[in-house]
């Protein structure tokens, strides 16, 4: 049986009546098309069936169609929400996505680094690792001329592009709302220091407190890993404190959870006695009991938006780094409520 003869960028064009370079351009997004004329060549496309050739492409513009992304989970809520958006606009520019998950290992991370194939990538989305000393390794790949865009966790690398959350408000608003309703003497149980967001959260829990004229005790403070374990013994030690705290800023809602937890088997209450507040607003914080208060994370828009950026960076030949920073949500629920 005889196979169908493949649709090719000179058939669409012979049917538009413009030139093979024309509709090239419009199915890379190219910045000289205008947005009119690539909505008709991706009609047409779409009307005769037409599937790109990514090896004969890839030949002819030196070009993969390929983007790597760098990330240490993929399970929890938070990344694989990030995971979603960066899959839309990706798949939507009919760029293919190769994952690298390095479990929070620096040496992983280091590893992956070294091994990336950047002749078969275009571009690289990366968020760090919490133990990652890397900038160097990054700044290297930035400037062999692969488009590099860092997004949630960035590594400090003067001139590199990437897509955050205001860190620094969002703990402001959780902390000052635990104010608010009554709360003085708040605790932090954050992640890796040496993270910029764990910073930017520990600056915002500060500020607020020193705005409202509360004390910053240290030993109020404590960083550790961001899983749910490390939230439950964070909160056993600070409970054994002799100055005795009434309520918890977690760096983010595993912790939370973690504190809960540590609360109830005290035979703490939650919100009437110590209050906490997370960051995510990962489904849980709806399910625990009390509904966890939380700042909601817009992280669809983060991974959609480092992926539009990227793919600005890959299909244009002159851009200047952006640094793009989103408004977090205080979702209040019950868990910071006297009562």
């Amino acid at each position: 049986m005889k196979r169908p003869r493949q649709i090719t960028i000179k058939d669409i064009a012979r049917e538009l009546k413009i030139s093979v370079a024309t509709v090239s351009r419009a199915l890379r997004n190219a910045y000289d098309v205008s947005k009119s004329t690539r909505r008709k060549v991706l009609a047409k496309a779409k009307e005769m069936n037409y599937r790109a050739n990514y090896n004969a492409t890839a030949l002819a513009s030196n070009q993969s169609h390929n983007i790597a992304v760098i990330l240490p989970t993929i399970t929890n809520y938070y990344f694989s929400t990030v995971i979603t958006g960066i899959q839309k606009v990706a798949y939507e520019n009919n760029y293919n996505i190769i994952f690298y998950v390095t479990g929070e290992s620096e040496e992983r991370e280091l590893s992956i680094i070294k091994s990336l194939s950047l002749s078969s990538i275009d571009g690289l989305l990366v968020s760090v690792t919490s133990e990652s000393r890397n900038a160097r390794q990054f700044k290297r790949i930035m400037d062999s001329g692969i488009p590099l865009v860092f997004f949630d966790r960035a590594a400090e690398i003067k001139g590199s592009s990437k897509v955050v959350q205001n860190d620094y408000e969002g703990a402001y608003l959780a902390v000052e709302h635990l104010i608010e309703n009554g709360y003085q003497k708040i605790a932090l149980i954050g992640g890796a220091e040496n993270l910029s967001f764990s910073r930017e959260r520990l600056r915002g829990y500060k500020d607020a407190l020193k705005n409202h004229q509360l004390p910053v005790i240290k030993e109020r403070i404590i960083h550790s890993a961001f899983n749910q374990n490390s939230g439950y013994e964070d909160t056993r030690r600070l409970l054994k404190l002799n100055d005795q705290i009434d309520a918890i800023f977690a760096v983010n809602d595993r912790k939370a959870v973690g504190a809960i937890l540590a609360l109830k088997e005290s035979g703490i209450r939650v919100g009437a006695e110590v209050g906490v507040v997370g960051f995510t607003n990962d489904p849980i914080a709806a399910i625990v009991s009390p509904g966890l208060t939380t700042v909601e994370e817009p992280a669809l828009e983060i991974g959609m938006k480092s992926c539009e950026l990227l793919l600005k960076q890959i299909t244009k030949k002159r851009t200047s780094p952006e640094v793009l920073v989103l408004q977090g949500t205080l979702i209040v629920r019950h868990s910071a409520i006297r009562g």
